[in-house]
């Protein structure tokens, strides 16, 4: 970025004439018709301007306009020609940008062009300026030698801001139930002039001194961002207000406990909330070199305190942004929910943060989750925490944004005159311009210099970088489809089970997303590439593929979503994490990935595990129980969830009670694992092999079905995650139909749950019947013994003629081959997972349920319970689909969306992520209740 050397405006013009009438006798210039908004009423100069430039020998041709501020006869007036025809002029004065069907060829055009940020939606204007050959000088980029800009509009943007943010903050809190002294101040464009605006300020200012606020609406805070010209015009206006000043410590103290007959205002400057991201402190130097290096803490430092924010802040590209769309999820908590401390907000309120005056109006800049500018027809919008914009009303939840990005013509005769007095020392330079010459030609003030864009048919050297944005918008980390100009979002989804479809359904309802799914079953991926038209299916074989393959496939998205087999995710994530693509799965973060937490956050991709359902949805119910329990002050005595999916019962009628709608390796390999819980303060351990299908227990809270349940995994780990270290009961376990622990007992002692790799199931031996196989497991030498011989030692054995039931209900005895997956693990896997598959006519059933014991500040005990049940749909999307396909999809879109921006390898356990996505899940219908009991 050029910071332009040489003279000031002011020192500039003292060093040499302002106009040399010899050079500039046979000059013309231009001042277009702004056309760009119905509401556009500036100029770049005003006829007081046109007649100093008109008495110094230049012809100023003005375009007639009857919406110009100042009438056409004042021109007139002045000395200007009024015609249609401006191609006679070289240098072409205009305030906002100009249609590229207006534009003239080899001239000089002075404007506000909004292209150095390679801002998408000016491209075009810019393609047309370089193919056109026109000399663009840009007014943002008049800057001396400090790098501030000497010709603005900030700080008649900044007095029409803090006039229509106080006017929509009167609306906002009226909409509330408060009647404001707020009320009687109008939208700025309603005053004739800045006179009229500044005594009806004051007068509401009267009414504050009198202590005509509402109690219930609290101490207001004025948060100023920046001391520029943006900041100074809206403190002006402020300072007609009954007021005081703090500094930003003393943000938190009058947020509580202020008067109610003043506002108070705080500037805050960068070095109040930059900070390095490694050790913290501020460093000016640095942070303009190395603005990456820096994290904003505004969000928790300030924003956090303050009731109107005014931002009229400069951002640049790759700085810390001051707002973040995971901030406003912590900022704009809906209402009355327990979780907002009270210390800070006001009885009557939503939350502390009424209103944002975003001047600045770069869309997606420092106020990230404001991606487009109001209007001055429209000014204002109601933004949430679920990031829903609504323009049409002043109640409901969210914040109050104002971000208009022609302020300033809102007052516009004073705008103009302003605008002009600071142009007019650089216009004697601006018009030696010759477009058709080269650049080298000219010798220009170095302000001047320093703000030419284009010249010639190219960028001029120092804003050649625009190019490389717009490879970057245009590249690896937006990914953008050449042709969708609204920036395609592309998902990766690895696996075309069951759970893919509700996944894949959720994401194509939004049109900007693009979807590819790899399989090597490449059936299913066709299936709901029909299913969902522009889905993209592609065959691959996760286990076999090689790098490359992988690679470009992940390359070219934006998220990767794995529902393969949990032990493939780690594979998957570090090719992620080389092609710096984000990635989502439902499975248990493995430590395996946990070791890549360094690497991910480093390159800034995020890895989220555990959005399914169990672990996922049951992460998200315990949390908002737990954490609406403590922030009323209760304290976790005990905590305890099963979870499981089930076949809903007219579907259970085998010996496992049990189908599977996925793979079932998981569900038959967890029967050996081992676990370990908190039980009345004792750490209670299970080993591994097989005991853990001795330690089930019938669950008895829905009595309408026949439950059972068993320890799942570590459960004292979720002591610190789950923030209830007090608790002296943890356990979270697994649900089952009673009988699945005694049949899965069976199937453990016979052998045929042994994950080892089997000579007899090599797949290339000799075939093998499953009763030659029970044969060979139980050490039978004969394996060709008589039916009813085998029968009674698996009974002897056993201990039971029920293993013989279970064994032959299941075909575990018939002489049909096997099909051989190497252990005998793989093999009843492959077997169960047709043998007890989910028909299509069938439907599922998930059941959660977690039982929270609260102590309460007044000696009161509570058991909560929380009940989750969800239903398949038959021959729709199965319950154990809906219950992890929706959490991943909703999930994967908020990374996509830019609400979850934490890096490295995470757990969906912030509360705003929790909230959003169970707000989300509700809506697809997946809904809790609660039970209560108080003892």
């Amino acid at each position: 970025m050029l910071k332009a050397a040489g003279t000031t405006a002011k020192k500039f013009a003292l060093r040499r004439p302002v106009f040399c009438r010899d050079f500039a006798s046979k000059k013309i210039i231009a001042i277009r018709r702004e056309d760009q908004s119905v509401w556009e009423r500036r100029a770049s100069f005003s006829p007081s301007h046109v007649r100093k430039l008109v008495k110094n020998g230049i012809k100023v041709i003005v375009q007639p306009s009857n919406r110009r501020s100042y009438p056409m006869q004042n021109y007139l007036n002045a000395g200007a020609v009024v015609q249609e025809d401006i191609s006679e002029a070289s240098v072409i004065f205009g305030v906002k940008q100009v249609p590229i069907e207006q534009l003239i060829p080899e001239k000089t055009y002075c404007l506000f062009s909004h292209t150095i940020k390679a801002q998408e939606s000016n491209m075009a204007l810019l393609d047309a300026i370089l193919e056109k050959r026109i000399r663009l000088i840009d007014y943002e980029k008049l800057m001396d030698e400090k790098g501030q800009r000497v010709v603005a509009f900030g700080k008649m943007a900044g007095i029409a801001g803090i006039v229509n943010i106080l006017h929509g903050l009167g609306l906002r809190l009226l909409a509330l139930g408060h009647h404001t002294p707020f009320m009687h101040i109008g939208p700025a464009h309603n005053y004739r002039n800045t006179s009229m605006a500044r005594q009806a300020v004051r007068d509401a200012g009267y009414e504050i001194a009198l202590g005509l606020m509402p109690k219930s609406v609290g101490p207001l805070t004025f948060v100023f961002t920046g001391s520029g010209n943006v900041s100074q015009g809206s403190q002006e206006l402020f300072q007609e207000l009954p007021h005081e000043y703090v500094s930003p410590e003393m943000l938190q103290k009058v947020a509580e406990h202020g008067s109610l007959n003043k506002v108070y205002g705080c500037e805050v400057r960068r070095r109040h909330y930059l900070e390095r991201a490694d050790g913290g402190g501020f460093d000016r130097t640095e942070y303009e070199e190395h603005p990456e290096r820096y994290v904003s803490t505004f969000s928790k430092k300030i924003a956090s305190y303050a009731s109107v924010i005014i931002n009229g802040i400069y951002w640049a590209v790759d700085s810390p942004k001051l707002l973040t769309i995971p901030d406003a999820k912590h900022l704009l908590r809906p209402p009355h929910t327990p979780w907002l401390p009270t210390s800070i907000g006001a009885p009557g309120l939503p939350h502390r943060m009424l209103a944002i005056c975003d001047i600045s109006a770069d869309p997606g800049g420092s106020i990230e989750f404001m991606n487009e500018c109001t209007t001055i027809d429209t000014p204002f919008c109601l933004y949430d925490a679920d990031r829903n914009k609504d323009t049409n009303s002043f109640s409901g939840p969210g914040v109050l944004v104002c971000s208009i990005d022609n302020m300033p013509t809102q007052i516009p005769r004073e705008s103009t005159d302003f605008f002009g007095d600071l142009l007019i020392p650089f216009t004697q330079d601006i018009i030696q311009s010759n477009a058709q010459e080269p650049l080298e030609k000219h010798i220009f003030n170095p302000v001047v210099h320093g703000a030419i864009i284009a010249s010639n048919g190219k960028l001029t050297p120092n804003y050649e970088y625009i190019h490389e944005l717009r490879k970057q918008h245009a590249g690896s980390r937006h990914k953008q489809s050449s042709e969708d100009s609204q920036m395609q979002k592309n998902v990766l989804v690895l696996g075309a089970g069951r759970v893919a479809s509700p996944l894949i359904e959720y994401l194509h309802r939004d049109k900007t997303i693009g979807i590819r799914v790899a399989s090597d079953h490449k059936d299913l991926g066709d299936n709901l590439a029909n299913t969902y038209p522009g889905v993209e299916s592609i065959y691959l074989n996760a286990v076999d593929a090689n790098e490359s393959s992988l690679e470009q496939l992940v390359e070219k998205a934006d998220v990767v979503v794995s529902i393969l087999p949990a032990h493939l995710h780690p594979r998957i994530a570090k090719i992620c994490i080389a092609q710096k693509t984000h990635m989502v799965t439902a499975s248990y973060l493995s430590q395996e990935i946990k070791d890549l937490h360094q690497k991910a956050f480093n390159t800034g991709v995020t890895i989220l595990s555990e959005v399914g359902l169990d672990p996922g949805i049951d992460h998200l119910l315990a949390l908002e129980c737990i954490k609406e329990a403590q922030d009323l002050g209760g304290r976790i005595t005990s905590f305890e969830s099963f979870c499981g999916g089930l076949p809903a019962p007219e579907f259970s009628d085998n010996p496992l009670r049990y189908t599977f709608s996925w793979s079932p390796r998981g569900a038959l390999l967890n029967t050996l694992a081992s676990a370990k819980y908190l039980r009345k303060g004792q750490i209670v351990e299970i080993s591994e092999g097989g005991e853990l299908m001795r330690a089930t227990k019938t669950l008895d809270f829905l009595p309408g079905f026949n439950l059972e349940g068993f320890p799942n995994r570590d459960s004292t780990i979720y002591a610190k995650a789950y923030g209830i270290e007090d608790a002296n009961t943890i356990l979270r376990g697994t649900i089952r139909y009673n009988g699945f622990s005694q049949s899965a007992r069976i199937l453990q002692f016979i052998g045929l749950l042994d994950p080892a790799q089997h000579p007899s199931l090599h797949s290339q031996g000799p075939d093998i019947t499953w009763r030659q196989l029970v044969c060979t497991l139980l050490g039978l030498e004969d394996s060709n013994i008589f039916y009813d011989n085998l029968t009674s030692k698996i009974s002897e054995r056993t201990g039971s003629d029920y293993a013989v039931d279970v064994l032959e209900e299941l075909g575990l005895l018939d002489d049909r081959n096997v099909v051989k997956c190497g252990s005998p693990l793989d093999t009843i896997t492959h077997y169960l997972s047709l043998k007890l598959a989910l028909e299509k006519n069938e439907r599922d059933l998930v059941i959660l349920r977690h039982d929270i014991g609260i102590n309460w500040p007044d000696n009161r005990k509570e058991m909560k319970g929380v009940n989750f049940v969800v239903y398949g749909d038959i021959n729709g999307h199965s319950a154990m689909a809906k219950t992890v396909g929706y959490p991943t999809a909703i999930a994967t879109k908020m990374i996509l969306d830019g609400e979850i921006q934490t890096r490295g390898c995470i757990l969906p356990f912030a509360s705003e992520v929790c909230r959003t996505m169970l707000q989300r899940l509700r809506v697809e219908g997946l809904t809790a209740t609660e039970t209560s009991k108080f003892f």
